[in-house]
Order: structure tokens, then C-alpha cells, then sequence
């Protein structure tokens, strides 16, 4: 009798294989997608406090905070904060500044998640000349 040697997979083997993947799938792929939302509103989060010592240092250099996001950066309040687009970095929240008052001698800067993107529906982030961080209305 002459042995029959196996070459390949069965059809069995390979949907199981597949059913595996599938499953592995269904858990990773929402735990990635929140930690790439996490991790843009980490980014958001610092860039806001980097824009926030800039201000502080336009403050020191004229009494006053800068009232655009967009104008070009000039150490003076008469200038901006050099963010050509308005948005941050990765292009996924858009940037805005109020000043609350004139001369400006209070500021608030907010991160509002860009529609379409992975962080739509996510919260605005904010910081605010007295130190206060929101997101999404509580505490950062």
C-alpha cells in the first residue's frame, strides 16, 4: 500500500485560519482606532501649551497676547502665533484664539476636531490664559 502524503491545507483548516484573523481583527482594529484618537488629542493637547508659552512670552515682550492664530509671528501682540493653516500639525483640529478683552489681557485658545476626520465628534480642547485646560468641557 502506498502512503498519501499530505501537500496543502484543507478547506477546513484554511476557514479556520481565516475565522481566527477575522476575530483578531475585530477586537484590534477598535482598540488601534482609539489609540490614534488618543494620541492626535495628546498631540492637540501639547501643541495648545506650546502655543500657550508663546503667548505668555508675546506677553512679556508687549503687555498684551497675540489675537491670531494665523497672522506671522512677531514677538509683539500686534503679530500672531505663526500657524500658517490654523490647524495643528497633523491637520486634524482646527486652532482659534479669543481674546477677551482690548488691550488683550486674557486669551482663550481652542482645538476644535476637524468634520470627516478620525477625531470628528471627539470634544474641543482648550487652554486658557489663567491656566485653565478643558476638554470637552471638564479638565485635561
Amino acid at each position: 500500500m502506498r502512503c498519501r502524503q499530505a501537500r496543502g491545507f484543507t478547506l477546513i483548516e484554511l476557514v479556520i485560519a481565516v475565522a481566527i484573523i477575522g476575530i483578531l481583527t475585530a477586537i484590534a482594529f477598535p482598540s488601534y482606532r482609539n489609540y490614534v484618537i488618543r494620541s492626535s488629542r495628546s498631540a492637540a493637547q501639547t501643541e495648545l501649551l506650546q502655543l500657550s508659552n508663546l503667548q505668555e512670552k508675546i506677553y512679556l515682550n508687549s503687555n498684551g497676547y497675540a489675537a491670531s492664530i494665523t497672522a506671522a509671528y512677531n514677538g509683539r501682540e500686534d503679530g500672531g502665533l505663526g500657524k500658517t493653516t490654523g490647524r495643528t500639525d497633523d491637520g486634524k483640529y482646527n486652532l482659534s484664539i479669543t481674546p477677551n478683552a482690548t488691550p488683550t489681557q486674557v486669551y482663550t485658545i481652542t482645538a476644535t476636531p476637524v468634520a470627516g476626520s478620525t477625531q470628528d465628534g471627539d470634544g474641543a480642547i482648550s487652554i486658557s490664559s489663567d491656566g485653565t485646560r478643558l476638554y470637552d468641557g471638564s479638565a485635561w
